[in-house]
């Protein structure tokens, strides 16, 4: 079992993913907590994103999909993780992510 809920924010705390990632199509390499009025958090692939390909999941069930973001629950607003695959870990940084992240 896990331990207690390692994130400040609640688990019904709404975020944004895509639905490739959902579904399995592309993986989760990058996650950004954003540092603005509504502190968001976002879990992308990497790739160039449209606004149709957004999906809104509770930070609960982003957690339940992938357990390794326990590991982010500290995650400073106005910094983004990123790994290179799902077996790697997550490295950090401040500011916005390059678009040659994953270059």
């Amino acid at each position: 079992m896990q331990s207690e809920w390692p994130f400040s924010d609640s688990k019904d705390l709404e975020v944004i993913t895509l639905d490739r990632i959902i579904r399995g199509e592309a993986i989760l390499r990058l996650v950004t907590h954003d540092d603005d009025d509504d502190d968001a958090w976002q879990f992308l692939d990497g790739e160039h994103v449209f606004e149709s390909d957004a999906v809104v999941l509770s930070l609960g069930e982003m957690v339940e999909f992938d357990p390794s973001l326990r590991s982010l629950a500290d995650l400073p607003r106005g910094s983004f993780a990123w790994r290179t695959s799902p077996d790697q870990p997550w490295n950090r940084s401040q500011g916005e992510p390059s678009p040659s992240l994953f270059d």
